[in-house]
């Protein structure tokens, strides 16, 4: 499974995804200040799962009805980049292909995952 971590993704995800063996491609390494349009577009041509923690991504999917290869948005605020990073690890491990073509939500806790986008 390969990834495109949104600039606003913390690098400590990435840094962990990468460390467990994981091909991520960073926007803020490679793609800094594109739009949230631009990001779906490269995630899907390249046929990567979007991490991110951009609300937006959920208007764009469901609103607007873009086609996506998966997004997985991030919803850990409060906890340090190290526990964030834990979670996403221990989430796609756990859940691996379920994430593809889908919606997902990573909460505290939690994940939700919606295959229906229409």
């Amino acid at each position: 499974m390969n990834f495109l971590a949104d600039e606003n993704v913390d690098r400590q995800i990435v840094e962990r995804l990468r460390h467990e063996n994981y091909d991520v491609r960073y926007s803020a390494e490679t793609d800094a200040g594109i739009s949230d349009d631009e990001v779906l577009d490269l995630a899907n041509r390249e046929e990567l799962l979007l991490l991110t923690a951009d609300k937006d991504f959920g208007e764009l999917v469901f609103r607007q009805r873009k086609i996506t290869c998966g997004v997985v948005l991030i919803r850990l605020a409060g906890l340090t980049p190290e526990r964030k990073a834990q979670i996403v690890v221990d989430t796609i491990k756990k859940h691996g292909t379920a994430l593809l073509n889908a919606f997902s939500v990573v909460t505290i806790g939690t994940i939700r995952i919606r295959h229906e986008i229409d």
